[in-house]
C-alpha cells in the first residue's frame, strides 16, 4: 500500500499531510479498550498481547479513526482517558468497550491483512515486525498468539521465529534496512527505545504503522560505530521535513546523543515512544472555526516597569502531554506550559483540548528549539534559519509569543555546556521578529541577551520533582540573597511531573518580596529594567 499521507508545504512552510488537514472526518462512533497496568510492559508477561492490540489499532485506524485505546494511569503520558471523554463530549463520538483481545478481532481483524510473528528470544524482532505491520497491513503476534489470530481468519505473512538469534542489533537492522527501508515512508522514521531488556511501551507504534514507517533503536552513541552509522545514514535518506517519532534506547545512549545527530541532519524530533492514540487523533480535526487564542496578560507592545522586588516565572517544560496538566493546581498560579508545536497539525483535535482546558493562568510557549525538538548549536548552519521560520509559522498558528531554546549537543545540566553561541541567538532574533522573548535552558543556563526590547533569558532554578519542599524553599531563598539587584527576575523550569500544587506551596514560602507573575509580563519588565547581564557564548565555525 502506498503512503496516502504525502506531506505538503503549505502555509509559510508548515507541514500539513496533503488531504487530511481538510477532509477529516470525525466518526460517529468507535471502539475503545482498556488497556491494564502496570506500564512496564515486559515480553513474559503483558508486552506480546498489548503489542498485538496496539499494531490492531494501527491497521484498523488506516482509513478511518476506529479504535482508540485508554492507557493505565501509570502511563508516561497520563491523558488518554480525558481525551477520550474530550472527544466523546465535544465531537459526540460514541465509544463501545471491547474488553478482550478475542473481540477486539473479531470486531476490527477485517481490516487486517495477516500477522507478522515475532521472536520473545530476540527483542529487536519485535521492532522489525512493526515495520512489517505497517507494510503489510498485519498485526503483530508472539507464537502464542497464533491461534487467536487464526481464528480470526488471518494468515501469516512473515514469521521471524529463529531467524535473528545469534544476530547482533546491527546486522538485524541491516537486514531490515535492505529488505524494506525501500518500501517504508521517508517522511516519518520511528525509534521504538525508552526502556530496554525484557520490557518496551511502544505506545506510538500504532502510529509509525499508520504511517508505514521504518522502526528501529539504532544508537546515537558514536562508540557504537556500527549501529551509529546506519543510524546516520538512515537519516540522510529521511525527507528534508522528516519528522523523527519515538524515543531513545535508554540501553544504548544519551538523549543527548540522539537528538543531537538528528539535529545534525536538520531533521526534527517528536517524542516519546509512548505517545499513545497518534493513528486515531490524527483523524480528529479541530471544530469548524474553531481559533486557537493564547492567554496573554500584556499586548505584544506593552512596557511594564517593575517594582524593586523578585519575579519569579515557572515554566513546565517536557510538553504537555507528560506534565501536571490534569494534576492538583492548575489555574492557581501564572504557569506557562511548553506546546508541542506540531501538534497543531499531528493532532488539531486534541490540540484544541489544552486550548478549551486553559485557564486564564495558562499560558503557552513555544518549544522546542525549532519546528520539533532540536539542538541548535547542532544544526547545520544553511539550515537553522529556515527551520526557526518554520517555528515561527508554527507558532502564528497557535497564536504563542514566547519561545524556548534548549541544546544538550555540548553536555546536559550536569556538565558540559549548555549556552549558546551569539550566531545561534542571532538566528532566532532574525528568524521570530514578532516573539516578544526567548527563554533559554532546561538546568540553570547563562545565555542571556535584550535586543529591541525583546529579552532572552536562562533558566535560573531547576525544580527536581523529587527535591523536598523545605530543600527548594532554602535553594530560592539562597539564590534571591545572591543577586540582590533588584528587580531580580528569577527564571524556574519545573520538571514536568511537579503539580502545581507543590510549585505553589514553595513558592508560597518565599516571603512578601517574591511576585510570580505571568512569562510574558516577566519578560516584558525584564526587558525595561534588565538587571541580568547580556552573554553567549564566543563565536565559533559549525
Amino acid at each position: 500500500m502506498t503512503n496516502r499521507f504525502a506531506a505538503a508545504l503549505i502555509a509559510g512552510c508548515l507541514l500539513i499531510p496533503a488531504g487530511r488537514d481538510a477532509t477529516a472526518q470525525t466518526p460517529d462512533s468507535a471502539f475503545v479498550m482498556h488497556l491494564p497496568g502496570p506500564a512496564m510492559w515486559t515480553i513474559d508477561d503483558k508486552l506480546p498481547e498489548m503489542a498485538m492490540l496496539i499494531s490492531l489499532q494501527g491497521v484498523a485506524n488506516k482509513e478511518a479513526p476506529r479504535l482508540y485505546v485508554v492507557y493505565p494511569p501509570d502511563w508516561p503520558f497520563q491523558f488518554s482517558t480525558a481525551v477520550m471523554e474530550y472527544y466523546r463530549d465535544t465531537r459526540n463520538i460514541t465509544f463501545e468497550t471491547l474488553e478482550t483481545k478475542e473481540q477486539a478481532l473479531a470486531a476490527l481483524a477485517r481490516h487486517a491483512s495477516g500477522y507478522v510473528v515475532w521472536d520473545k528470544e530476540v527483542r529487536t524482532s519485535l521492532i522489525v515486525a512493526f515495520t512489517v505491520s505497517g507494510l503489510e497491513n498485519a498485526i503483530v503476534v508472539s507464537e502464542e498468539l497464533i491461534p487467536a489470530a487464526e481464528s480470526a481468519g488471518l494468515t501469516p505473512v512473515e514469521d521471524f521465529r529463529g531467524r535473528f538469534r545469534g544476530l547482533s542489533d546491527y546486522e538485524i537492522y541491516s537486514w531490515a534496512f535492505d529488505t524494506y527501508w525501500p518500501r517504508t515512508s521517508k517522511k516519518f522514521a520511528v525509534w521504538m527505545g525508552g526502556v530496554g531488556g525484557n520490557a518496551m511501551q511502544p505506545g506510538v507504534a500504532d502510529y509509525g504503522i499508520f504511517q508505514q514507517a521504518f522502526f528501529t533503536d539504532l544508537s546515537a552513541d558514536p562508540a557504537d560505530s556500527l549501529e551509529f552509522a546506519l543510524h546516520g545514514r538512515l537519516l540522510d535518506e529521511m525527507d528534508p521535513s522528516a519528522i523523527i517519532m519515538g524515543w531513545h534506547s535508554y540501553a544504548k545512549d544519551t538523549e543527548g546523543q540522539h537528538v543531537t545527530l538528528i539535529s545534525s541532519k536538520g531533521l526534527r524530533m517528536e517524542g516519546l515512544n509512548t505517545l499513545p492514540n497518534a493513528s486515531f487523533s490524527f483523524q480528529i480535526p479541530a471544530t469548524p472555526g474553531f481559533t486557537f487564542r493564547n492567554n496573554h496578560s500584556v499586548s505584544a507592545d506593552t512596557m511594564l516597569t517593575p517594582e524593586a522586588k523578585v519575579y519569579i516565572a515557572c515554566i513546565q517544560t517536557d510538553g504537555l502531554g507528560i506534565g501536571a496538566w490534569l494534576k492538583p493546581g492548575r489555574g492557581t498560579i501564572p504557569y506557562a506550559w511548553e506546546v508541542t508545536m506540531n501538534w497543531v497539525w499531528l493532532f488539531p483535535g486534541q490540540m484544541q483540548f489544552f486550548y478549551d482546558q486553559a485557564t486564564p493562568n495558562d499560558y503557552f510557549i513555544g518549544a522546542l528549539s525549532g519546528p520539533g525538538y532540536m539542538y541548535p548549536k547542532a544544526i547545520p548552519r544553511d539550515k537553522h534559519l529556515g527551520l526557526v521560520r518554520e517555528a515561527k509559522d508554527l507558532m502564528e498558528k497557535i497564536d504563542l509569543r514566547v519561545f524556548e531554546i534548549m541544546d544538550y549537543s555540548e553536555g546536559n545540566r550536569y556538565w558540559g555546556n549548555i549556552d549558546l553561541t551569539k550566531e545561534v541567538v542571532d538566528t532566532y532574533y532574525e528568524g521570530m521578529p514578532d516573539a516578544i522573548g526567548f527563554v533559554n535552558g532546561y538546568g540553570p543556563a547563562h545565555t542571556n541577551d535584550l535586543r529591541d526590547g525583546r529579552p532572552l533569558i536562562s533558566y535560573d532554578y531547576y525544580l527536581s520533582p523529587t527535591r523536598p519542599e523545605p530543600d527548594a524553599v532554602d535553594d530560592l531563598k539562597e539564590l534571591i540573597a545572591l543577586n540582590s539587584k533588584r528587580p531580580y527576575f528569577l527564571l524556574m523550569h519545573v520538571r514536568e511531573s511537579s503539580d502545581i500544587a507543590r510549585v505553589k506551596n514553595i513558592l508560597d514560602k518565599l516571603g512578601p518580596e517574591v511576585e510570580v507573575v505571568p512569562l510574558d509580563a516577566f519578560l516584558k519588565m525584564a526587558a525595561t529594567n534588565p538587571t541580568f547581564r547580556v552573554h553567549n557564548l564566543s563565536s565559533r565555525t559549525q
